[in-house]
């Protein structure tokens, strides 16, 4: 391998970057196909497919209801998270889509024509909480995360409360297998399913636990800063290592790389609005009126990152507040996905 980190001296041209889809609905979570296609998650309760050339087509159980369910004030959609909100996704071995719904605090599966069907929305009797994100194992076991199960979610955000956790959905059934997170966001593997990485948003760091043969999560630590320089919400391994991450209202992409350094990729964000977040974030006070303020134009409210492209070297980003998807190309490839291998 040559040493010598593709990123190291690299930062995203701002001029370079395109944008895909139209229209779009909350696209926080981005799957890439080998074809170079792509699928968002929407907040009119489904999902959008969006091909090279441009063409889209939504696929949503609640196509009766999409135009009303993408509406409503920034209180009663991004705070109270009313209605169907797709949130994290991840393709399923047979292609379908396995959704965290962040509106229903549901798992769910989705079939490519639309027809839904909930997995779980309860651990031993016990409401689910937000869940946020799924992944699927080379053992075809479904991890999940819940954020909290705080209502409305935005008070973890002040309290800072350390209810978040892993589930695991197996042959066993559902269980939670890792608790006491702060703020439990997107988890990914490395490419040799030892180490679950763990997005810790309102902890702002960056998790991981050593994967057991049962499915037990173990020797929990911190992986790079303790803290970083915002709220980390999605992250994706390249090739070389570097764990390149979100930063959700600072709206910045960083690369935390393999021995630790953060690099700076990409800077979207409003220094004057993030001042006022950061003060209130610090003393629990934060306001929606004072999150609503905190973003970027490019990427508002910037929530993942997906490889893509034919050669996995496109990089798509996703948000809470976009109507598109801006893309860029990368030196280095992203970690080959499951679904890529399988297929």
């Amino acid at each position: 391998m040559n040493h010598k980190n593709p990123l190291k001296h690299w930062q995203v041209n701002r001029d370079e970057i395109r944008t895909i889809g139209r229209d779009l609905q909350r696209p926080e979570c981005i799957l890439a196909e080998p074809d170079g296609s792509i699928w968002t998650a929407d907040a009119r309760g489904g999902a959008v497919h969006i091909l090279p050339n441009g063409e889209q087509r939504l696929v949503t159980p609640f196509a009766e209801n999409a135009a009303a369910t993408s509406g409503g004030a920034f209180e009663n959609r991004y705070v109270q998270a009313q209605g169907s909100l797709p949130n994290g996704m991840a393709f399923s071995e047979n292609g379908d889509f396995i959704i965290a719904n962040w509106g229903t605090n549901a798992i769910e599966i989705m079939r490519r024509d639309g027809h839904l069907r909930t997995l779980y929305t309860e651990i031993d009797g016990v409401p689910l909480g937000k869940t946020n994100f799924p992944l699927r194992d080379s053992k075809n076991r479904i991890w999940f995360t819940v954020t909290t199960r705080q209502h409305p979610w935005t008070e973890q955000v002040n309290n800072k409360a350390k209810d978040g956790y892993i589930g695991l959905i197996d042959e066993r059934g559902i269980r939670i297998v890792a608790d006491g997170f702060c703020g439990t966001n997107e988890i990914r593997f490395d490419d040799n399913e030892e180490w679950l990485y763990v997005v810790e948003s309102t902890g702002r760091n960056i998790s991981r636990l050593r994967l057991q043969p049962d499915g037990s999560l173990t020797h929990r630590e911190v992986y790079g800063p303790s803290v970083l320089a915002g709220h980390p919400d999605g992250f994706a391994f390249d090739t070389f290592g570097n764990l390149w991450v979100t930063l959700i209202f600072l709206d910045t992409l960083i690369a935390i790389t393999p021995d630790g350094e953060v690099l700076t990729l990409l800077d979207d964000s409003n220094p004057a609005a993030n001042v006022i977040y950061e003060q209130h974030f610090k003393t629990g006070t934060l306001t929606p009126e004072v999150m609503a303020a905190n973003k970027g134009t490019l990427c508002p409210w910037m929530a993942s990152l997906t490889f893509g492209g034919p050669d996995l070297h496109t990089v798509y980003l996703g948000s809470l507040r976009g109507t598109t998807i801006p893309y860029f190309r990368s030196p280095v490839a992203g970690q080959k996905m499951r679904h890529w291998e399988e297929r």
